[in-house]
């Protein structure tokens, strides 16, 4: 397993405080909840990528990004319940459920994680990648559960998808119906098992036997030391998304979040993030 900075892409030129972190993440939802398109489109870097859901095809620039609001944005209301933010250097983890209620009254509740990478921009802290993990398939078969309301806003969102994005657009959105599913979701859950029982041999062998898993404030331990550091680990809301499984955990010490990112191919963990202490 591969050590992993808490950040992708260049390095971000500042060191903004916590605060600022959560108050740039923080306006997203306020300019969802204002269907406020140009407010949201803005707070995105020029060449930002947003990957909702994690393992559909990415939208990059804020002409995609657009696109991406009118399909799946526009045409609904959606609330924010928030269980807790977590921070590290220019990152904003989410562990949420959002409520949607379709154009048709359709309404569906969709566990998920954000994670928010930031950076500045022409002097402001902009998001320079959104990825958001929740499972399609669940979804689709919760919004088609609430019957013809559902299938008419079904309906409806497709056609939205063909119009705004083409069909690229609709076989993009389609792989996230693929990826590492149950078989991710088991790995990761002996992992963490291990973990909480101090199981440090089968921590070591789920993580490669090597290098190190980073935790939050940029902190890399061994897997050894994480099976001591997560002892009494509990595992919650469990999601596969694409190639990565996330999980809501409660340790002694207080909620955690995990992402574990699968080998491309095989069901292997190459990373392992963890992230503790939520912003109170």
């Amino acid at each position: 397993m591969a050590a992993i900075p808490d950040t992708e892409g260049d390095a971000v030129p500042l060191d903004p405080t916590t605060t600022e972190l959560r108050d740039a993440v923080l306006a997203s939802p306020r300019a969802v909840a204002a269907h406020d398109r140009a407010a949201w489109v803005g707070l995105f870097a020029r060449d930002a990528v947003v990957n909702d859901p994690v393992g559909s095809a990415p939208h990059t620039g804020h002409e995609a990004i657009t696109r991406f609001y009118e399909t799946f944005i526009a045409p609904n209301d959606i609330v924010f319940d928030v269980a807790h933010d977590f921070a590290g250097p220019a990152t904003v983890l989410r562990d949420l459920t959002i409520t949607i209620t379709m154009s048709t009254g359709a309404q569906v509740r969709v566990p998920m994680h954000l994670r928010y990478e930031l950076t500045e921009e022409d002097g402001a802290l902009r998001i320079a990648h959104l990825a958001a993990y929740w499972e399609l398939l669940p979804m689709v078969a919760q919004l088609m559960g609430t019957g013809i309301a559902g299938l008419r806003a079904g309906t409806r969102l497709g056609g939205l998808l063909l119009r705004n994005q083409g069909v690229a657009g609709l076989t993009g959105m389609a792989q996230a119906c693929t990826g590492i599913g149950r078989t991710g979701k088991r790995i990761t859950h002996r992992l963490c098992a291990a973990a909480a029982t101090g199981d440090t041999a089968t921590v070591t062998t789920l993580a490669g036997g090597r290098d190190t898993v980073r935790l939050w404030a940029g902190e890399a331990i061994s897997p050894a030391e994480l099976a001591v550091r997560a002892r009494g680990l509990r595992c919650g809301k469990t999601l596969a998304a694409g190639r990565s499984v996330t999980i809501s955990g409660e340790t002694p010490d207080g909620p955690v979040l995990l992402i574990a990112d699968f080998d491309r191919v095989a069901p292997r963990i190459e990373t392992l993030r963890v992230y503790t202490h939520p912003i109170a």
